[in-house]
């Protein structure tokens, strides 16, 4: 199936549904009135000739991004809005793939039905698969895919994802986040692949996962290089805060994942929250366009944060000036959820009174532009229904848990207490994340912050150990380990965090396992019986000082739907092999600690044990 035919619904079925006339494509049977129509024509053809027949409040339009709840269709088409986004947890009713994809097709109908006809782009933070859609695959966190090391399967996982978003309609992924996370109390160290800028850079394959080969192939999705620059290295792991560097340090660390991505031909790059010496990203014209656009050759287009522009003079409320300092720093859509109409009115004026160069609004819509006709967003801008089966299918559900059982690393293994024997075995399972699919697949799921309980069809680590065992296995499972005696031959302690996301996941203090966890493994431990516990967290936790009363240690990171995996790794169906991408602190008081600064770790970058 190629998307040259099948990509996406063509504008002559659009027009159809639309009860418009549309002037169509020479590929719909009819000469093309205009050339930016014409799909025979080079882009940059197009483009130039789109850009001559639009007004500039068409090219402010094309500028904004309104979130889908604060956007109507009618605004759509009185604003000439260009893009349309998700924010976590920001779902249609219902939240299932068909409902997404209507959902979309109404806001591309209505973008369709502007005098010009230019479609939309529609964004999302599918950041471990599709996560907004219930019954989509929830892959691994990023800090599970670096502990695999694998360029090869990262790639499939894109290539997983970008179809199941192509089947809700959506076009744009605000992924990878390529953060080099320095400090583990920053709470989107999980949205890290590791801590040293060699990891992220080699799993930038994600981005030819998401795009495909070249932009509008088959399911081909933008792709987003995120957060630019340095998101991970803030004073204190301190979210939207500040990193202080100089330059070289800032160059060395933080800058090769998102030159690798560039060199990929990520379509997008999204603005970090945080500042570089006190100066707030969003209006850094230096780093933007000096050394992103300039220096660094970025051709696609930049988008600004959820409300970013709102944090440059550190005030609530965005200003005309914040506006202008955003876009003149290179900034070319802005992500202004509910306020899209007081940016424009801004946006227009701060043109007017010459304080944004008219070069400045030519050169975002050039590259916005470009990017909606690379897709083939002109000629097909529906949903191609043909994908949205592949939501959640079995076939992304099994590559999900070949990245769970890889991403898996075994930090400690006395007496080869695993692999576990899967035939005339005893076990019991305990602990407050063994049977929770929410808790295993951590934040972004469903909705912004992540939830416990049943968010989503999947497997829970419990149900894969009881599914792993064979019939002449006993699994006994009680979450507190009530129950446990001397006849069991193992216990399995699946414990950890809790889900939690930006902002609300920085841990300022304490980084042990909570009384609960603590409690639970003290039970199981009084049973006199081999204890192994299976580590679901986003990040290295304190444990030290409990590590010693461990018969093993399983680091499970948040592996998403597909608890399996770990099961997998448990029995010994799959080896482990996975290593740690961050260095393993042997306490808090370490933080930050990192491959190479001359502090003793737990376990040092690169750890693994195997079978």
């Amino acid at each position: 199936m190629t998307r040259t035919f099948r990509g996406r619904v063509s504008r002559l079925t659009a027009a159809a549904l639309l009860g418009t006339t549309l002037l169509l494509p020479s590929s719909a049977g009819a000469a093309a009135p205009f050339p930016y129509q014409d799909p025979a024509l080079p882009v940059a053809t197009r483009v130039a000739d789109l850009m001559s027949r639009m007004t500039l409040d068409e090219k402010l339009g094309q500028m904004t991004q309104a979130e889908r709840g604060s956007v109507t269709a009618a605004d759509l088409t009185a604003y000439r809005l260009g893009s349309v986004l998700s924010g976590g947890g920001s779902a249609p009713n219902p939240n299932t793939a068909t409902g997404w994809a209507d959902m979309y097709d109404g806001f591309q109908r209505a973008a369709l039905a502007t005098p010009l006809g230019i479609p939309m782009i529609y964004g999302v933070d599918a950041v471990h698969g599709h996560n907004n859609v219930v019954g989509a695959t929830i892959f691994p966190h990023n800090i599970g895919l670096g502990a695999t090391r694998d360029p090869v399967l990262v790639e499939q996982i894109g290539r997983a994802v970008a179809e199941e978003v192509s089947g809700t309609g959506v076009d744009w992924d605000f992924a990878p986040c390529l953060c080099v996370a320095r400090n583990d109390r920053w709470g989107r160290t999980y949205e890290s692949f590791g801590e040293t800028p060699d990891i992220a850079s080699s799993l930038t394959t994600i981005v030819t996962g998401l795009q495909g080969p070249a932009l509008g192939g088959p399911a081909s999705v933008l792709a987003t290089a995120k957060h630019y620059l340095g998101d991970g290295g803030t004073t204190g792991g301190d979210d939207q805060g500040d990193t202080q560097l100089s330059e070289a340090e800032l160059r060395a660390i933080h800058l090769p994942p998102f030159q690798a991505a560039i060199q990929r031909g990520v379509g997008s790059v999204m603005v970090s929250y945080s500042s570089w010496n006190g100066v707030k990203l969003h209006g850094h014209q230096y780093l933007v366009t000096g050394l992103l656009k300039g220096e660094l050759g970025f051709s696609g287009f930049v988008v600004s944060d959820w409300n970013g522009i709102d944090q440059i003079d550190g005030q609530s409320g965005f200003t005309a000036a914040e506006v202008s300092a955003a876009v003149n720093a290179g900034v070319d859509m802005v992500m202004v959820p509910t306020a899209w109409k007081n940016f424009l009115t801004l946006l227009r004026a701060e043109v007017g009174n010459g304080h944004i160069p008219l070069s400045r609004i030519d050169d975002a819509n050039r590259r916005i532009l470009t990017k909606k006709f690379e897709l083939g967003l002109f000629e097909r801008p529906l949903t191609d229904r043909a994908w949205t089966p592949t939501v959640g299918g079995a076939a992304h559900r099994a590559l999900a848990r070949q990245a769970v059982a890889k991403s898996q690393v075994l930090l400690k293994n006395a007496g080869g207490v695993l692999p576990l024997a899967r035939d005339n075995n005893k076990i019991f399972v305990a602990g407050k994340n063994a049977d929770d699919i929410g808790h295993q697949s951590g934040g972004w799921t469903v909705s912004w912050q992540g939830g416990s309980g049943n968010l989503t069809p999947g497997t829970t680590i419990l149900q894969g150990i009881r599914a792993a065992a064979g019939p002449t296995t006993t699994v006994t499972y009680n979450q507190r380990g009530t129950g446990i005696d001397g006849t069991y031959r193992a216990a399995i302690a699946v414990v950890g965090e809790t889900p939690y996301a930006e902002g609300q996941g920085d841990r300022t203090g304490s980084m042990s396992l909570d009384r609960d966890d603590l409690r639970t493994i003290a039970t199981l431990r009084k049973a006199g019986v081999p204890v192994i516990v299976v580590l679901v967290s986003g990040r290295p936790l304190d444990i030290a000082a409990e590590l010693p009363g461990w018969n093993a240690l399983l680091a499970a990171w948040l592996p998403g739907t597909e608890g399996g995996g770990v099961a997998d790794v448990l029995f010994g169906v799959v080896p482990p092999t996975g290593k740690t991408p961050m260095t393993w602190g042997t306490s808090v008081t370490q933080q930050p600690i990192n491959t190479g600064d001359g502090k003793t770790p737990l376990f040092p970058q690169g750890f693994g044990l195997t079978y």
